[in-house]
């Protein structure tokens, strides 16, 4: 049958189930149509589509608890194609979430639970925010991950406690795009059969039909990738039915169900075309689509025949909830220090003790590089957290992330350290997933050059407010002979413009063990730790001042005598010993200088201003800032009459020593710049 003939079919209203599915399934569709309609804004299409998928998938497959979307054993549900947000809210409204339809009459509205993408923690039974295609997609599979770690760690004989699936909807566009592909790579190498997406095969872009730029077999790559493929009927209620069962069977390979869809279906004019992904039907369109299903003229009708039949998704949830509790009360009984680590992780709390083998480096050890201390508070921590877990982009050596003693994912039993291959995109889209799960902390590491293949994940963990935890190494012109494609320069300042993400860079290795420990207690928001390639000094903590000052972003770490600057040197990282350098000879000339180390911005923007004011007085005009970066955001703390010493072009390749000199990053140079900054006054 051409792809003419099937359209032709499904809108002469070839039987696709019950009298009853057809008006819950109708239901769907109509509450899209209107909400976009009214909105005068959004994508009608998919929802139009997908509704008999949803369907079956909502009120046959998913387990679910409607009365609370939080319960831990339930089957998540992502909506990778999240432009089609109505139908995703049409679901939780029908399904008896708190999602009115006053809520879906506002749709895109300012205020309301139902913006024009799914977002996470906004809106109830919203699993995680999606819209930037692919990005949910990676999500699931780091869900996926998650639920293997846990039901490892957690499931005992008889006690289940784990035991969910991973559904997820995608689209063509979700398929092209290339975190996608390294995501599924990877959750087929790993076998992750809880795992289950449902692709939209509609055969349509925005700029027209998907053979302009889309002509792979994608089944026949997800079967390379190591996934199940199926392919159904988009509207064949059994074929779909008999798709996701197979799926639920197959443990040990992750499964893709292809299922041939029409975008805008039912609207006799829009469906199969272009126009129907990401605007209004329109009201003479909407009229025949009203004619094509038999629907009556009010706007956000719902038949109450169908809303008390998915309704009874919230007897089936409870039950489901009610059962899992007696088994979670039996399992305490039996497992109760498990119980309490499963409370523990749930309600986001670390076990008592936790810091307690947090390193500590004296001037003695000599020079280490923070990329080094990180890997040592991580191994000395670890052990202790057990639901931190996490790895690199093919940079563990490096990066320093590797924990000994505590396996590999997949490999070793309730295993923890993750190979995540040369994906670092992906990356940044699992540690998502994971974190979702709000049991794990997740963290993942590779160079700070490469930040930017990471960077749209990065952005959707902050707006989730996720607690990821990036390590990146390598943070400057101190990569050296590797040179300018591996030396960050704007890339600092440009994980600062990230609202909510907080960077931290560290200047030695006790600030590195504090950078680590924020991060860590940081619950809402994800934290980025910039470490060096290189090896630093260990500043006395004796003689100046306490690397706790890293808690609260910014603090003073040497002192003009008698405690009136008249001038601030401010640096993070490595150029905060330039400073230190800097201040010593300073103070023998007799400048009274102050040092601060602003490991983070963000952390000190929090202080209370009595703080801000008391580490960076208003009254001392003559300031510098140092970093091995571009200037941006500096002159916010520098003013108008200060200095800062920067990079504004790309490296170069040398031995490290040699660029930071050609750089003009010495103590010289600072001494320079603080008498220039004085006499300017």
């Amino acid at each position: 049958m051409t792809p003419a003939q099937e359209t032709t079919s499904h809108v002469e209203g070839a039987p696709h189930g019950n009298r009853l599915d057809q008006l819950c399934i109708n239901t769907i569709r109509m509450l899209a149509v209107d909400a976009v309609e009214k909105a005068r804004s959004g994508h009608p299409g998919m929802p139009m589509e997908a509704a008999d998928i949803g369907y079956i998938l909502w009120t046959r497959f998913l387990k679910h608890s409607p009365a609370n979307p939080k319960w831990p054993n339930r089957d998540r549900f992502v909506l990778s194609s999240g432009h089609g947000s109505m139908f995703l809210y049409a679901l939780l409204h029908l399904t008896g979430y708190e999602v009115s339809l006053e809520d879906i009459r506002q749709f895109r509205q300012w205020d309301s639970i139902t913006p024009g993408h799914p977002e996470y923690g906004h809106t109830p039974g919203v699993e995680t925010t999606t819209g930037p295609l692919g990005q949910g997609f990676s999500n699931g599979v780091g869900m996926a991950m998650a639920q293997e770690y846990l039901a490892q760690y957690f499931n005992r004989p008889g006690y289940p406690l784990v035991d969910y699936f991973i559904y997820g909807v995608a689209g063509d566009g979700d398929m092209m795009e290339g975190v996608t592909a390294e995501s599924a790579s990877m959750a087929g190498h790993l076998g992750l059969g809880r795992l289950i997406y449902l692709y939209m095969d509609n055969h349509i872009t925005i700029e027209g039909g998907t053979e302009l730029t889309f002509t792979e077999d994608v089944g026949k790559r997800f079967e390379a990738y190591g996934w199940q493929v199926q392919r159904v009927d988009g509207y064949d209620h059994a074929q779909i039915a008999s798709a996701l069962s197979a799926a639920q069977k197959q443990i040990d390979k992750p499964s893709l169900i292809i299922a041939r869809t029409h975008i805008g279906y039912g609207s006799p004019n829009k469906q199969d075309s272009a126009s129907a992904h990401g605007e209004p039907l329109g009201p003479d369109e909407t009229v025949l689509v009203r004619e094509r299903f038999n629907w009556p003229e009010e706007l956000f009708h719902v038949p109450e025949e169908a809303l008390a039949h998915f309704r009874l998704c919230l007897d089936r949830g409870r039950a489901w909830e009610s059962e899992w509790t007696s088994l979670f009360d039996a399992y305490a009984v039996e497992y109760p220090d498990l119980a309490r680590q499963w409370k523990e992780s749930h309600e986001q709390k670390w076990p008592e003790g936790w810091e307690a083998d947090l390193p500590q480096f004296g001037p003695d050890q000599g020079s280490i590089a923070t990329r080094s201390a990180s890997g040592k508070v991580l191994e000395a921590v670890a052990p202790r957290l057990y639901t931190l877990l996490g790895g690199s982009a093919d940079l563990a050596p490096s990066t320093k992330t590797f924990i000994k003693g505590l396996g590999v994912i997949k490999v070793d039993p309730c295993g923890r350290n993750i190979h995540f291959g040369i994906r670092e995109h992906a990356m940044g889209g699992i540690l998502n997933g994971m974190a979702l799960s709000q049991a794990l902390v997740p963290y993942g590491a590779t160079f700070l050059v490469f930040s930017d293949y990471m960077r749209p994940p990065m952005r959707l963990a902050a707006l989730m407010k996720l607690q990821v935890i990036y390590v990146f190494t390598h943070d400057s012109v101190g990569v050296g002979e590797d040179g300018p494609t591996h030396q960050p320069i704007e890339h600092v300042a440009a994980l600062r413009a990230i609202p909510n993400l907080v960077v931290v860079r560290p200047a030695d290795a006790n600030e590195t063990v504090v950078a680590w420990k924020l991060a860590l207690i940081r619950r809402e928001g994800p934290t980025a730790i910039i470490l060096t390639r290189q090896k630093l000094p260990i500043i006395d903590q004796d003689r100046f001042g306490s690397s706790e000052g890293v808690l609260r972003g910014g603090y003073i770490l040497a002192e003009a005598p008698q405690g009136s600057p008249e001038a601030i040197i401010m640096a993070t990282g490595s150029e905060v010993y330039l400073a230190l350098a800097a201040y010593e000879r300073l103070t023998e000339e007799g400048i009274a200088a102050r040092v601060v180390s602003m490991p983070s911005w963000e952390v000190f923007e929090d202080q209370e201003e009595a703080y801000r004011e008391e580490v960076l007085p208003s009254k001392v005009k003559a300031r510098v800032g140092i970093e091995a970066g571009i200037s941006m955001g500096w002159y916010r703390y520098v003013g108008s009459a200060g200095k800062v010493i920067s990079i504004q072009r790309f490296g170069a390749s040398a031995p490290a020593d040699v660029i930071f000199e050609k750089f003009g990053f010495t103590p010289e140079a600072v001494v320079d710049a603080v008498k220039e900054t004085l006499g300017s006054l």
